[in-house]
């Protein structure tokens, strides 16, 4: 028979909450079965605890001899009562035998050392399984790739008016598992010429990056703004684009310390300046996430 050796967590159901119950049979000098009495006894208790739970089993010995022979002999008083009760009563999954041999504090009485201890949970004290134990569940975390990020938002405007905007799902998936390192445009981000007000148009897609940063607490961001057509940013515009982006995070309760904010210019554009179309103007005036974190 399969044992499985798990102390730690076994002395926690030994010694556990009051709420956890326990049954022993005695044997007699040197003997690892039960007498007719004590193995009449132990089904007895079997029949009148089907609907209980195990949670562990010990076995003890009061015998003179070595530690080892006596630990072997409490581990083949943990296997017979095991024997006789298998299939009649629940068993937890991670169920502990274990064997004390002469390793245990004795009783005056030599007889009620010789014994195996079934701890065992009533069925009215199942459901409070693990508190009782005192094993913490584990937390649940969600996968990355699993949130589930709101599609439609309604905002109001300024004039009091509450609008229904979509946003941008692929986006914020693209963002929101992105790695260390990344850097995801923010798509169809567009100003007013020579400004850094956006167009109406662009609105939601400020509102897709404020759900990622909601539903994202430990992902942290620099935002990089980057201009067309001109060698130089005399009116320091990629840099007041980059930071109107913060501040509408920052006063929609996003915390200061997950953003950062810099202008690059046209230092690292996506086609050579001077562009040759309008296509290319607009894919070099941009504003980029960097991803400094994402736990």
């Amino acid at each position: 028979m399969k044992q499985l050796f798990f102390i730690g967590l076994f002395t926690m159901f030994a010694f556990g909450a009051n709420a956890q119950e326990q049954f022993s049979v005695y044997f007699d000098t040197n003997k690892h079965e039960l007498d007719a009495k004590e193995l009449a006894s132990l089904k007895a208790w079997a029949l009148a605890n089907k609907t209980s739970k195990i949670v562990g089993i010990n076995g003890y010995t009061d015998e003179d001899g070595s530690v080892g022979l006596n630990d072997s002999l409490g581990q083949r008083r943990v296997d017979f009562v095991f024997g006789v009760i298998r299939g009649k009563v629940s068993i937890r999954s991670d169920f502990s035998t274990r064997n004390f041999g002469k390793l245990h504090k004795h009783e005056a009485v030599k007889a009620k050392n010789r014994k195996a201890t079934i701890y065992y949970l009533l069925e009215k004290d199942i459901p409070r399984e693990n508190e009782i134990l005192g094993i913490k569940d584990e937390p649940k975390t969600v996968k990355k790739e699993d949130i589930v990020y709101a599609t439609k938002i309604k905002v109001r405007n300024p004039d009091g008016k509450d609008e229904e905007m979509t946003l941008d799902l692929a986006f914020m998936k693209k963002l929101g598992t992105a790695k260390v390192g990344d850097k995801v445009k923010i798509p169809n981000l567009n100003y007013y010429r020579n400004t850094f007000a956006l167009v109406k148009e662009s609105r939601p897609n400020i509102y897709s990056l404020l759900e990622v940063m909601k539903m994202n607490p430990g992902l942290k961001i620099k935002l990089q703004g980057h201009i067309c057509c001109s060698p130089t940013d005399r009116n320091k515009l990629s840099y007041d684009r980059a930071k109107s982006v913060m501040m509408f995070l920052t006063q929609n309760g996003i915390e200061k310390s997950r953003v950062n904010f810099e202008g690059l210019g046209t230092t690292q554009p996506i086609y050579a300046i001077p562009e040759n179309n309008d296509q290319e103007r607009e894919a070099n005036r941009r504003v980029e996430v960097l991803v400094m974190a994402n736990d």
